[in-house]
Protein backbone atom coordinates (compact mmCIF):
# COMPACT_ATOMS: atom_id res chain seq x y z
CA UNK A 1 0.00 0.00 0.00
CA UNK A 2 1.44 3.76 -0.80
CA UNK A 3 1.28 6.38 1.46
CA UNK A 4 2.29 9.59 1.59
CA UNK A 5 5.40 10.00 4.20
CA UNK A 6 3.23 10.97 7.63
CA UNK A 7 0.84 8.61 6.76
CA UNK A 8 3.43 6.06 6.51
CA UNK A 9 5.63 7.15 9.51
CA UNK A 10 2.40 7.41 11.91
CA UNK A 11 0.56 4.05 10.60
CA UNK A 12 3.52 1.66 10.20
CA UNK A 13 4.83 1.55 13.24
CA UNK A 14 3.27 1.76 16.68
CA UNK A 15 2.95 5.18 18.37
CA UNK A 16 2.05 5.22 21.75
CA UNK A 17 3.15 4.05 25.01
CA UNK A 18 1.43 1.27 26.62
CA UNK A 19 -0.37 3.84 29.13
CA UNK A 20 -1.32 6.64 26.23
CA UNK A 21 -2.88 3.53 23.99
CA UNK A 22 -4.70 2.19 27.16
CA UNK A 23 -6.16 5.86 27.83
CA UNK A 24 -6.38 6.14 23.80
CA UNK A 25 -8.92 2.98 24.25
CA UNK A 26 -10.94 4.81 26.97
CA UNK A 27 -10.90 7.74 24.41
CA UNK A 28 -12.46 5.54 22.30
CA UNK A 29 -15.12 3.92 24.47
CA UNK A 30 -16.33 7.45 25.89
CA UNK A 31 -16.42 8.72 22.59
CA UNK A 32 -19.79 9.80 21.68
CA UNK A 33 -19.95 11.57 25.16
CA UNK A 34 -16.42 13.47 24.57
CA UNK A 35 -17.93 14.21 21.05
CA UNK A 36 -21.27 16.01 22.28
CA UNK A 37 -19.40 18.19 25.51
CA UNK A 38 -16.82 19.08 23.27
CA UNK A 39 -19.87 20.42 20.91
CA UNK A 40 -21.64 21.92 24.00
CA UNK A 41 -18.60 23.55 24.58
CA UNK A 42 -18.52 25.78 21.13
CA UNK A 43 -22.45 26.23 21.37
CA UNK A 44 -21.99 27.57 24.99
CA UNK A 45 -19.39 29.69 24.56
CA UNK A 46 -17.64 28.55 26.84
CA UNK A 47 -14.81 28.21 24.90
CA UNK A 48 -14.68 31.20 23.52
CA UNK A 49 -14.94 32.88 26.63
CA UNK A 50 -11.94 30.96 28.13
CA UNK A 51 -9.76 32.14 25.07
CA UNK A 52 -10.47 35.52 25.07
CA UNK A 53 -10.10 35.95 29.25
CA UNK A 54 -5.98 36.69 29.56
CA UNK A 55 -6.11 35.16 33.12
CA UNK A 56 -8.47 32.23 32.16
CA UNK A 57 -12.17 32.49 34.09
CA UNK A 58 -13.22 30.37 37.56
CA UNK A 59 -15.98 28.27 37.58
CA UNK A 60 -18.12 31.06 38.43
CA UNK A 61 -17.03 33.31 36.30
CA UNK A 62 -18.02 30.71 33.20
CA UNK A 63 -21.62 30.67 35.47
CA UNK A 64 -22.23 34.12 35.37
CA UNK A 65 -20.96 34.81 31.69
CA UNK A 66 -23.65 32.17 30.09
CA UNK A 67 -26.22 31.68 32.41
CA UNK A 68 -25.93 28.17 32.74
CA UNK A 69 -26.14 26.06 36.15
CA UNK A 70 -23.41 25.81 38.34
CA UNK A 71 -24.26 21.82 37.97
CA UNK A 72 -24.10 22.32 33.98
CA UNK A 73 -20.72 24.16 33.81
CA UNK A 74 -18.69 21.84 36.47
CA UNK A 75 -20.13 18.80 34.82
CA UNK A 76 -19.08 20.58 30.75
CA UNK A 77 -15.25 22.09 32.87
CA UNK A 78 -14.48 18.73 34.23
CA UNK A 79 -14.96 16.27 31.50
CA UNK A 80 -13.10 18.93 28.89
CA UNK A 81 -9.92 18.77 31.62
CA UNK A 82 -10.46 14.92 30.74
CA UNK A 83 -10.90 15.29 27.08
CA UNK A 84 -8.16 17.64 26.45
CA UNK A 85 -9.62 21.05 25.42
CA UNK A 86 -8.75 22.85 29.08
CA UNK A 87 -6.69 23.31 31.45
CA UNK A 88 -6.66 24.36 35.24
CA UNK A 89 -4.47 26.01 37.27
CA UNK A 90 -5.08 24.45 40.43
CA UNK A 91 -3.50 27.43 42.60
CA UNK A 92 -5.84 29.87 41.59
CA UNK A 93 -8.84 27.22 40.44
CA UNK A 94 -9.06 28.87 36.80
CA UNK A 95 -9.92 27.41 33.60
CA UNK A 96 -7.87 28.40 30.29
CA UNK A 97 -8.35 26.88 26.43
CA UNK A 98 -5.99 24.16 25.86
CA UNK A 99 -4.04 23.83 22.48
CA UNK A 100 -7.09 21.35 21.23
CA UNK A 101 -9.44 23.58 22.48
CA UNK A 102 -8.35 26.15 20.17
CA UNK A 103 -8.06 24.01 16.87
CA UNK A 104 -11.24 22.79 18.14
CA UNK A 105 -12.82 26.59 18.29
CA UNK A 106 -10.57 27.84 15.37
CA UNK A 107 -9.88 25.64 12.95
CA UNK A 108 -12.82 25.97 10.22
CA UNK A 109 -12.66 22.27 9.01
CA UNK A 110 -13.11 21.08 12.42
CA UNK A 111 -16.34 23.51 12.57
CA UNK A 112 -17.71 22.16 9.45
CA UNK A 113 -16.76 18.20 11.12
CA UNK A 114 -18.25 18.62 14.08
CA UNK A 115 -22.07 20.26 12.54
CA UNK A 116 -21.93 17.81 9.68
CA UNK A 117 -21.70 14.55 12.18
CA UNK A 118 -24.09 16.10 14.71
CA UNK A 119 -26.71 17.21 12.04
CA UNK A 120 -25.94 14.44 9.64
CA UNK A 121 -24.25 11.65 10.96
CA UNK A 122 -24.74 11.41 14.76
CA UNK A 123 -28.51 8.96 15.25
CA UNK A 124 -27.53 7.03 11.76
CA UNK A 125 -24.45 5.95 12.96
CA UNK A 126 -26.06 3.80 15.59
CA UNK A 127 -27.10 1.67 12.59
CA UNK A 128 -23.65 1.51 10.97
CA UNK A 129 -23.37 -2.36 12.02
CA UNK A 130 -27.09 -3.24 10.30
CA UNK A 131 -25.78 -0.96 7.24
CA UNK A 132 -21.92 -2.64 6.93
CA UNK A 133 -23.59 -6.48 7.01
CA UNK A 134 -26.68 -5.47 4.54
CA UNK A 135 -24.52 -3.19 2.19
CA UNK A 136 -27.61 -0.45 2.27
CA UNK A 137 -28.14 3.11 4.46
CA UNK A 138 -29.64 1.53 7.22
CA UNK A 139 -29.02 5.08 9.73
CA UNK A 140 -30.74 6.92 6.62
CA UNK A 141 -34.36 5.64 8.06
CA UNK A 142 -33.94 8.57 11.07
CA UNK A 143 -34.66 11.25 7.70
CA UNK A 144 -36.54 9.61 5.82
CA UNK A 145 -37.32 6.01 3.20
CA UNK A 146 -35.24 6.93 0.52
CA UNK A 147 -32.56 4.83 -0.90
CA UNK A 148 -29.88 6.82 -1.24
CA UNK A 149 -29.09 10.32 0.43
CA UNK A 150 -29.31 12.17 -2.27
CA UNK A 151 -32.67 11.60 -3.53
CA UNK A 152 -33.47 13.15 -0.59
CA UNK A 153 -31.51 15.87 -0.03
CA UNK A 154 -34.21 18.76 -1.11
CA UNK A 155 -36.48 17.46 1.15
CA UNK A 156 -33.53 17.20 4.88
CA UNK A 157 -34.83 20.05 7.45
CA UNK A 158 -33.28 22.74 6.90
CA UNK A 159 -30.39 22.20 9.46
CA UNK A 160 -29.58 18.59 8.00
CA UNK A 161 -29.10 20.59 4.79
CA UNK A 162 -27.00 23.04 6.29
CA UNK A 163 -24.35 21.10 7.71
CA UNK A 164 -24.62 18.47 4.89
CA UNK A 165 -24.05 21.59 2.07
CA UNK A 166 -21.52 22.94 4.38
CA UNK A 167 -19.51 20.16 4.64
CA UNK A 168 -19.68 19.69 0.90
CA UNK A 169 -18.65 22.68 -0.02
CA UNK A 170 -16.16 23.59 2.27
CA UNK A 171 -14.00 20.80 1.02
CA UNK A 172 -14.47 21.45 -2.72
CA UNK A 173 -14.89 24.95 -2.67
CA UNK A 174 -11.08 25.48 -1.05
CA UNK A 175 -9.76 23.76 -4.29
CA UNK A 176 -11.61 25.58 -7.17
CA UNK A 177 -8.96 28.23 -7.89
CA UNK A 178 -6.34 25.68 -8.65
CA UNK A 179 -8.79 23.48 -10.12
CA UNK A 180 -10.20 25.86 -12.65
CA UNK A 181 -6.19 26.84 -13.23
CA UNK A 182 -5.86 22.81 -14.59
CA UNK A 183 -8.67 22.26 -16.36
CA UNK A 184 -8.76 26.03 -18.47
CA UNK A 185 -5.02 26.16 -18.52
CA UNK A 186 -3.51 23.21 -19.98
CA UNK A 187 -6.65 22.14 -21.96
CA UNK A 188 -8.68 23.71 -24.86
CA UNK A 189 -12.25 23.97 -22.82
CA UNK A 190 -15.66 25.11 -24.63
CA UNK A 191 -17.45 22.43 -23.56
CA UNK A 192 -18.11 20.73 -20.14
CA UNK A 193 -19.67 18.44 -18.45
CA UNK A 194 -20.25 18.94 -14.82
CA UNK A 195 -21.48 15.60 -13.38
CA UNK A 196 -23.07 15.59 -10.38
CA UNK A 197 -22.98 19.52 -10.02
CA UNK A 198 -25.12 19.69 -7.59
CA UNK A 199 -26.17 23.28 -6.70
CA UNK A 200 -23.70 24.59 -9.57
CA UNK A 201 -20.78 26.30 -7.52
CA UNK A 202 -18.66 24.57 -9.96
CA UNK A 203 -20.60 25.44 -12.62
CA UNK A 204 -21.09 29.20 -11.94
CA UNK A 205 -17.15 29.22 -11.57
CA UNK A 206 -16.11 27.83 -15.37
CA UNK A 207 -18.51 30.16 -16.68
CA UNK A 208 -17.23 33.33 -14.94
CA UNK A 209 -13.64 32.07 -15.37
CA UNK A 210 -14.11 31.31 -19.25
CA UNK A 211 -16.66 33.68 -21.18
CA UNK A 212 -17.18 30.73 -23.73
CA UNK A 213 -17.55 28.05 -22.23
CA UNK A 214 -21.00 26.21 -22.20
CA UNK A 215 -21.23 23.84 -19.05
CA UNK A 216 -23.96 20.83 -18.68
CA UNK A 217 -24.77 19.66 -15.05
CA UNK A 218 -25.64 16.23 -15.23
CA UNK A 219 -27.46 15.37 -11.78
CA UNK A 220 -31.10 13.74 -10.45
CA UNK A 221 -33.90 15.22 -11.52
CA UNK A 222 -34.65 17.23 -8.29
CA UNK A 223 -31.00 18.38 -8.25
CA UNK A 224 -31.21 19.88 -11.61
CA UNK A 225 -34.01 21.90 -10.15
CA UNK A 226 -32.52 23.11 -7.16
CA UNK A 227 -29.14 23.66 -8.96
CA UNK A 228 -31.37 26.33 -11.74
CA UNK A 229 -33.08 28.03 -8.99
CA UNK A 230 -29.73 28.45 -7.24
CA UNK A 231 -27.33 30.08 -10.72
CA UNK A 232 -30.99 32.22 -11.61
CA UNK A 233 -29.99 35.70 -12.09
CA UNK A 234 -26.34 35.45 -11.59
CA UNK A 235 -23.44 35.66 -14.40
CA UNK A 236 -23.14 33.63 -16.94
CA UNK A 237 -26.49 31.40 -16.26
CA UNK A 238 -27.41 31.37 -19.89
CA UNK A 239 -24.50 29.21 -20.49
CA UNK A 240 -25.50 26.66 -17.77
CA UNK A 241 -27.76 23.54 -18.80
CA UNK A 242 -29.25 20.88 -16.54
CA UNK A 243 -29.46 17.27 -17.61
CA UNK A 244 -31.92 15.22 -15.16
CA UNK A 245 -30.15 11.72 -15.27
CA UNK A 246 -29.78 8.90 -12.58
CA UNK A 247 -26.34 7.79 -13.12
CA UNK A 248 -26.92 4.72 -10.97
CA UNK A 249 -29.09 3.53 -13.88
CA UNK A 250 -27.03 1.44 -16.19
CA UNK A 251 -28.74 2.39 -19.17
CA UNK A 252 -29.11 5.98 -18.38
CA UNK A 253 -26.51 7.45 -20.90
CA UNK A 254 -24.28 10.73 -21.35
CA UNK A 255 -26.20 13.01 -24.01
CA UNK A 256 -24.41 13.02 -26.92
CA UNK A 257 -23.03 16.53 -28.23
CA UNK A 258 -22.54 17.50 -31.43
CA UNK A 259 -19.30 19.30 -32.05
CA UNK A 260 -17.82 16.86 -29.40
CA UNK A 261 -17.01 17.38 -25.61
CA UNK A 262 -13.95 19.15 -24.30
CA UNK A 263 -13.84 18.40 -20.70
CA UNK A 264 -15.85 16.32 -18.25
CA UNK A 265 -15.70 16.75 -14.67
CA UNK A 266 -16.36 14.74 -11.67
CA UNK A 267 -15.60 16.53 -8.05
CA UNK A 268 -16.22 14.89 -5.05
CA UNK A 269 -18.56 12.52 -7.20
CA UNK A 270 -17.28 8.84 -7.55
CA UNK A 271 -16.66 8.52 -4.04
CA UNK A 272 -20.46 8.11 -3.75
CA UNK A 273 -20.64 5.20 -5.86
CA UNK A 274 -19.12 1.81 -5.10
CA UNK A 275 -16.62 0.03 -7.43
CA UNK A 276 -18.68 -1.64 -10.12
CA UNK A 277 -20.75 1.53 -10.22
CA UNK A 278 -17.91 3.88 -11.07
CA UNK A 279 -16.35 1.33 -13.55
CA UNK A 280 -20.09 1.54 -15.04
CA UNK A 281 -19.91 5.31 -15.07
CA UNK A 282 -16.72 5.66 -16.34
CA UNK A 283 -17.83 3.37 -19.00
CA UNK A 284 -20.53 5.97 -20.05
CA UNK A 285 -18.39 8.78 -19.93
CA UNK A 286 -15.98 7.31 -22.59
CA UNK A 287 -18.48 7.31 -24.92
CA UNK A 288 -18.73 11.14 -25.28
CA UNK A 289 -15.56 11.23 -25.20
CA UNK A 290 -13.15 11.63 -28.22
CA UNK A 291 -8.98 11.60 -28.43
CA UNK A 292 -9.04 15.42 -27.25
CA UNK A 293 -11.40 14.83 -24.48
CA UNK A 294 -10.09 15.17 -20.91
CA UNK A 295 -11.68 13.59 -17.78
CA UNK A 296 -11.03 15.56 -14.14
CA UNK A 297 -11.54 13.34 -11.21
CA UNK A 298 -10.98 15.40 -8.22
CA UNK A 299 -11.34 13.41 -4.96
CA UNK A 300 -9.92 13.35 -1.74
CA UNK A 301 -7.80 10.33 -1.39
CA UNK A 302 -7.33 9.59 2.08
CA UNK A 303 -3.40 7.93 1.02
CA UNK A 304 -2.62 11.05 -0.68
CA UNK A 305 -2.75 13.51 2.23
CA UNK A 306 0.02 15.83 3.58
CA UNK A 307 -1.02 15.23 7.35
CA UNK A 308 -2.55 12.58 9.12
CA UNK A 309 -5.75 14.49 10.75
CA UNK A 310 -6.33 14.88 7.15
CA UNK A 311 -6.29 10.97 6.26
CA UNK A 312 -8.11 10.65 9.70
CA UNK A 313 -11.53 12.66 8.63
CA UNK A 314 -11.07 10.82 5.34
CA UNK A 315 -11.51 7.13 6.42
CA UNK A 316 -14.30 8.37 9.10
CA UNK A 317 -16.28 10.05 6.27
CA UNK A 318 -16.20 6.69 4.39
CA UNK A 319 -18.84 5.13 7.37
CA UNK A 320 -20.86 8.49 6.64
CA UNK A 321 -21.48 6.86 3.25
CA UNK A 322 -21.91 3.19 4.92
CA UNK A 323 -24.47 4.06 7.21
CA UNK A 324 -26.28 7.50 5.70
CA UNK A 325 -25.54 7.93 1.95
CA UNK A 326 -25.70 4.98 0.01
CA UNK A 327 -24.58 1.49 1.63
CA UNK A 328 -21.66 1.00 -0.68
CA UNK A 329 -19.24 3.70 -0.92
CA UNK A 330 -16.22 5.07 0.85
CA UNK A 331 -13.50 7.71 0.16
CA UNK A 332 -10.99 5.73 -1.59
CA UNK A 333 -7.46 5.20 -1.90
CA UNK A 334 -6.03 6.32 -5.07
CA UNK A 335 -4.87 3.05 -6.16
CA UNK A 336 -8.68 1.49 -6.26
CA UNK A 337 -9.50 4.60 -8.08
CA UNK A 338 -6.33 4.02 -10.45
CA UNK A 339 -8.08 0.52 -11.25
CA UNK A 340 -11.06 1.66 -11.41
CA UNK A 341 -9.88 3.88 -13.86
CA UNK A 342 -7.84 1.35 -15.98
CA UNK A 343 -10.90 -1.28 -15.51
CA UNK A 344 -12.94 1.63 -17.77
CA UNK A 345 -10.52 1.56 -20.56
CA UNK A 346 -8.96 4.78 -20.24
CA UNK A 347 -5.74 6.20 -18.93
CA UNK A 348 -4.24 8.26 -16.51
CA UNK A 349 -2.32 11.40 -18.27
CA UNK A 350 -1.34 13.44 -15.32
CA UNK A 351 -2.38 13.68 -11.84
CA UNK A 352 -2.15 16.75 -9.23
CA UNK A 353 -2.14 16.69 -5.59
CA UNK A 354 -2.20 19.51 -2.83
CA UNK A 355 -5.35 21.48 -4.17
CA UNK A 356 -7.07 23.05 -1.36
CA UNK A 357 -8.09 20.70 1.51
CA UNK A 358 -6.11 17.96 0.42
CA UNK A 359 -7.46 16.95 -3.16
CA UNK A 360 -6.12 15.47 -5.67
CA UNK A 361 -7.06 15.88 -9.89
CA UNK A 362 -6.60 12.93 -12.19
CA UNK A 363 -6.47 13.73 -15.67
CA UNK A 364 -7.74 11.17 -17.54
CA UNK A 365 -8.39 10.25 -21.72
CA UNK A 366 -9.17 7.38 -24.10
CA UNK A 367 -6.17 4.88 -24.17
Amino acid sequence: MNLFPDLKRRYTSEQLSAREAQRQAEFIAWGPIVFQVSRLMLKFGILELLRDSSDGLTETEVVEKTGLSQYAVKCLLEASLSIGTVLINTETDRYTISKTGWFLLNDPATKVNIDFNHDVNYLGWFNLEEALKEGRPAGLKHFGGWTTIYEGLSSLPKQVQDSWFGFDHFYSDSSFPEALRIVFAEHFVRSLYDVGGNTGKWALKCVEYDQDVEVTVLDLPQQIETMQKNIAGKQGEKRIKGYGINLLDKEAHFPKREGGLDAIWMSQFLDCFSPEEIVSILNRAKEVMTSDTRLFIMETFWDRQRFEPAALCLTMTSLYFTALANGNSKMYHSDDMRQFVLQSGLEIEAIYDGLGQGHSIMVCKLK
